[in-house]
């Protein structure tokens, strides 16, 4: 049977092209596209493009081009029906059977868009009116032209004398549409008594449209202060709130050329910033964003923007979007925030301030975990370690409804780093250097002498650690004493940032350390960083003190081991510690491997047994895992 449109299009829509091909073929992203080495014939440069938003591949060497349908044809040598098969299982749907009902539903489907057309047409003459004056005297008032009205395709909701055949009802029926039809479009509602009137009426009317440019449904604004003041469309066989943006048709074009997408709050603001030349503008149907509409913006842009007022009010709803995005994230695809200031929307801020002023509020737009930290510190009592304990408690709760791990795990370092330096600024009186009490360690090494933690040559009221000279080469050394000090380096990065811990210590606890003094503070650092992971170094040093393991402390610290390590200074950045340890640690890694390989192959030479040669083939497996992850 001849498969229904709006199913093989509810697959493009779930199934991404670039997913898709992404399982066979190494992508690169590619500003708005994807490219690759084409896999239907062999070539060195990438001549093979795929493009979401438009839904199809093309290469330009070989002409290799076709949609998600086509690819599985083509590469795996389908059938269209097999095809439709395997994609329909990926996608969680289950293929129509060739029924009569299934041929029925297709051809209502395809009524239901006549006669909300129809009903469109009407809506849009009964504008230009005499009933429709004051719907047209409104959309003046706000600024709208006659190319804008023509282009959103506005219409006008004629009032319906109770009991009395509804306008709309009566003229749909001189196109020959039954009651049932207007009923099952969401344009007509039956009364308790059995009776039919209107749905919409005396309203300014906006029509919904799907991706292609269908209309499937209608919002209404009320021009009086009856209730409820906006009133959209029912659900229907066609439309379903939660998956539809309002604009998208005429955004899809502008925002695969930009790569922006902005999400504002109603149909007034989408259409006063396209007329301000930001036609890339949608708004969700007077609900909270759904995951749906979020991974729809998703195939546009990978961060879309959404626009708020900048009124309590819209703050909170940027949170709720916010928390609603994070079990979604991955790699790449996130959310932006832009608050509009002075409790403003869109359509306020360009008719008192010009384009530009929008232009600058999105230029502006801060990262999704800005708005969760904003939401979760201000005007919050930090003043004991309860309280401070609850925050980090409350964010920890946040990060763990991220689904992909690897977002995860950057978020919860992004969040350890932002209430390590939080903290550290409040101890020191909000100046954002080391606190001014406390023991911290001391260094007496090449760097001279002083605090680290208090107010000497490396101290808190200097803003952060500033080393006096430059960091000198590494000396010749015997192969025991470079052991030693890479893993001197190892630990002694992790006290001065604890908040690597999520992301480094569980590597850090697979080594063998060979100093036994460094091996039992490795044991100390770790442990009390399982009990308290948002201690600052501060209070981790003061912590493996009271726990007896000052001789350790002073024995590391006290050395040159920041000398050689210059991406583990205090101030450095988060980010370039990670990377600065990870290469520390895969240096080692690799150093202690060839280590262990010569003990085996000494064992073997000298008693060649199966289970030495297990322990070999182990050995083997574990060294290849480690080039691998370089």
């Amino acid at each position: 049977m001849a498969l229904p449109p709006q199913f093989l299009d509810e697959i493009r829509t779930r199934l991404t092209l670039s997913s898709v091909i992404g399982r066979t073929v190494k992508l690169i992203k590619a500003g708005r596209e994807y490219k690759a080495c084409c896999p239907f014939h062999k070539e060195k440069s990438p001549s093979f493009f795929v493009n979401d938003e438009k839904g199809f591949y093309h290469c330009f060497s070989c002409g290799a081009h076709g949609d998600v349908f086509a690819y599985e044809m083509q590469t795996a040598g389908l059938s269209f029906r097999e095809a439709v098969d395997k994609l329909a299982a990926q996608a969680g749907l289950e293929v129509p059977r060739e029924t009569p009902q299934a041929r029925e539903e297709a051809r209502r489907r395809a009524d239901l868009y006549d006669v909300i057309e129809a009903a469109c047409r009407f809506f849009e003459a009964q504008l230009r009116m005499p009933v429709g004056k004051e719907g047209l005297a409104y959309l003046r008032r706000r600024g709208l032209s006659d190319a804008t009205i023509a282009q959103f395709r506005l219409g006008w909701a004629p009032p319906a004398p109770h009991g009395a055949l509804g306008p709309l009802r009566a003229a749909l029926t001189r196109e020959g549409i039954t009651d049932d039809q207007i009923v099952e479009a969401g344009l007509l509602k039956r009364r308790d008594d059995g009776g039919l009137y209107d749905y919409f009426r005396d309203r300014v009317l906006f029509p919904i449209t799907d991706r292609r440019g269908r209309v499937i449904a209608f919002g209404g604004r009320i021009l009086t202060d009856a209730q409820p003041k906006y009133l959209n469309s029912p659900d229907t066989s066609l439309f379903h709130k939660g998956s539809v943006l309002y604009g998208l048709a005429q955004a899809r074009e502008a925002a695969s050329k930009s790569g922006e997408i902005v999400v504002t709050e109603g149909y007034m603001d989408v259409i006063a910033l396209a007329r301000a030349g930001f036609p890339q503008a949608v708004a969700p149907l007077g609900t909270a964003l759904t995951e749906t509409q979020i991974e729809e913006l998703w195939k546009l842009a990978d961060e879309p923007t959404l626009c708020f007022d900048g009124d309590t009010a819209g703050q909170r709803a940027a949170a709720r979007a916010a928390e609603r995005a994070l079990a979604i994230l991955r790699p790449g695809k996130s959310l932006r925030f832009a608050l509009i200031p002075g409790g403003q929307d869109p359509d306020d801020l360009i008719r008192e301030s010009g384009p530009q002023a929008m232009r600058d509020v999105l230029d502006q737009s801060r990262p999704l975990l800005d708005v969760l930290w904003t939401q979760a510190v201000d005007g919050r009592n930090l003043d004991t370690p309860e309280r401070r304990a609850a925050l980090e408690a409350d964010l920890d709760s946040l990060t763990q409804r991220i689904a992909d791990r690897t977002v995860q795990t950057h978020y919860r370092s992004a969040v350890r780093d932002r209430l390590y330096q939080f903290f550290r600024a409040q101890r020191s009186g909000g100046g954002g250097g080391r606190p001014q009490d406390g023991g911290g360690f001391t260094n007496t090494g090449k760097f001279g002498g002083g605090k680290f933690g208090k107010g000497g040559k490396f101290g808190g009221n200097r803003g952060g650690w500033q080393p006096a000279l430059p960091q000198p080469p590494l000396p010749h050394q015997s192969e025991r004493a470079s052991e030693v000090l890479r893993h001197r380096i190892l630990l002694a990065t992790l006290i001065a940032h604890p908040a690597l811990v999520d992301a480094v210590g569980e590597r850090l606890g697979l080594l063998e350390y060979p100093d036994a003094r460094l091996d039992k503070l490795r044991e100390g650092v770790l442990m009390v960083l399982g009990r308290e992971p948002a201690l600052d170094s501060e209070g981790l040093v003061n912590q493996l003190r009271a726990n007896g393991l000052s001789e350790e402390i002073d024995s590391l610290l006290n050395s040159d081991v920041f000398a050689h390590a210059r991406f583990a200074w205090p101030d450095a950045d988060l980010e370039t510690v990670r990377r600065g340890w990870e290469n520390a640690f895969d240096m080692t890694r690799r150093k202690d491997l060839k280590a262990d390989g010569s003990r085996i192959v000494e064992r073997i030479a000298a008693d060649p047994t199966e289970e030495a040669c297990e322990v070999l083939r182990a050995f083997k497996e574990d060294q290849h895992r480690v080039d691998d992850d370089d």
